[in-house]
């Protein structure tokens, strides 16, 4: 029997999917066009490189769905997580990670594997044969693009991710920033320091909106329309749908208090959170943006704190792909029309770095059983992984289909327990005891019938 995976893509989802299915035994070819074939975002040939974030988000696993996911991967044995925590940078409760020494480890892995082969080349067409998982994540080639959707016969799908700025730690002022997390979250004094934080006066925060407004901005292609993704939007976009938007959102000023001037309760506070293990490097959170180059410098410059800062990237807009995953993949994740291609990561219509690697996580495992002969039983719904999976192959509506995080929301609810602000926290609790016990009993299973 034919025991050799092919992966297209060595993004977090196709890195993890290798990893599950090498360790399983099957012999895996990771086809990954980088650095030959270059796209927009990425800076290396490495395989893992995060892009627009280093945050892997929540890190909680009892109130937070992506801290659950996080939990119930690394039972699994991800890679992805395990080097996650491996790099991990102070960012109080959530999961921030050192980006470029974490893709460097995950390349060092998978390239160290005695079952995993690495090609640079471009796959350009689907494969008539095989066992493939298509793990392009939302820089898929144009030529590859433009062949899944000759096959699924859908027009493209796709919205827009935007990149946030990254500013070199000695060029921001400290004699107006401050270093907190929002409401002194974390264990250690590293992680309640994780952020610099600059405040903003009324008049100030204003004259910054009016700025973001009147900015130029990148244009679309032809033919492009200017969906995105609700939880990426350019912070122009946010601006646009009211001058209040921005205060109740990444500007918001609750949790934190100016150690500059105690007293004085800043209007709004722009907060940068740490991007690399040596503190040199902050991006700005929440600010994804598609000004062009030269507004980005002259609007950033006007907040408090950073009117001499020197960036070390400045943001940018990409576009990011996606098929109907409730229209075009069965159960098994595989494309109904051809079979032997099953699809992972973002491009199934989950967003995240996180909500990506569980997707290919789950990909290899599919995988590994079909080429062995096991059978599976499906992942219980009532886990993060099951309820992800469960979402794109079927939950939601074919017709309304969009780009999803993690969320208790896609969760079978909980006899007895109801809905409201006042026992959220029981709820939650509920659902993460839940799905720990139901993740625990499956991948039990799991092993039993790989022995």
């Amino acid at each position: 029997m034919e025991r050799t995976l092919n992966i297209i893509g060595g993004g977090m989802a196709g890195s993890e999917a290798a990893w599950q299915a090498a360790n399983a035994g099957l012999q895996v070819v990771i086809h990954e066009m980088r650095p030959k074939v270059e796209t927009f975002a990425h800076r290396t040939g490495n395989l893992g490189e995060m892009v627009c974030s280093n945050s892997f988000r929540s890190d909680d696993h009892e109130q937070n769905a992506v801290g659950l996911l996080h939990w119930e991967m690394m039972q699994a044995n991800s890679l992805i997580m395990q080097t996650a925590y491996k790099h991990r940078l102070p960012a109080g409760g959530a999961l921030a990670v050192d980006r470029d020494p974490f893709a460097q480890s995950v390349t060092a892995a998978l390239k160290a594997h005695p079952n995993i082969t690495i090609a640079s080349d471009e796959i350009t067409a689907l494969p008539d044969e095989g066992h493939w998982i298509i793990a392009t994540g939302p820089l898929t080639s144009g030529a590859l693009a433009e062949a899944i959707q000759q096959e699924t016969g859908a027009e493209a799908l796709a919205f827009f991710d935007a990149i946030a700025p990254i500013v070199y730690a000695d060029s921001i002022d400290m004699s107006v920033a401050w270093m907190q997390s929002r409401y002194d979250k974390g264990e250690t004094a590293a992680e309640r320091t994780a952020y610099l934080n600059c405040p903003m006066t009324k008049d100030q925060y204003e004259a910054f909106v009016d700025a973001l407004l009147a900015a130029e901005k990148a244009e679309f292609k032809e033919g492009e329309t200017a969906g995105y993704f609700d939880g990426c939007l350019p912070i122009e976009v946010m601006a646009e749908r009211g001058r209040e938007t921005l205060r109740f959102g990444p500007m918001k000023p609750v949790g934190l208090t100016n150690a500059h001037d105690p007293a004085t309760k800043a209007y709004a506070v722009v907060q940068l959170r740490r991007d690399n293990a040596l503190g040199t490097l902050f991006n700005i959170v929440g600010f994804q943006t598609k000004m062009k180059y030269g507004a980005q410098k002259a609007v950033f410059k006007t907040i408090p704190g950073l009117k001499n800062a020197e960036f070390a990237r400045l943001g940018g807009i990409h576009r990011n792909t996606f098929i109907n995953s409730p229209m075009l993949l069965d159960d098994q994740m595989r494309l109904r029309s051809k079979p032997h291609i099953r699809f992972a990561g973002q491009i199934t219509g989950v967003e995240g770095y996180v909500e990506s690697a569980a997707m290919g996580l789950l990909a290899g495992r599919l995988a590994v059983a079909e080429l062995t002969g096991q059978i599976l039983a499906p992942v219980p719904p009532t886990t993060a992984m099951g309820a992800l999976v469960t979402h794109i192959t079927g939950g939601a509506d074919a017709k309304t289909f969009q780009p999803m995080n993690v969320n208790f929301g896609l969760f079978p609810p909980i006899d007895g327990i109801k809905g409201g602000r006042r026992n959220r926290k029981d709820r939650y609790k509920a659902y993460t005891d839940r799905a720990k016990a139901d993740w625990s009993v499956w991948l039990e299973h799991t092993l039993q019938n790989a022995a």
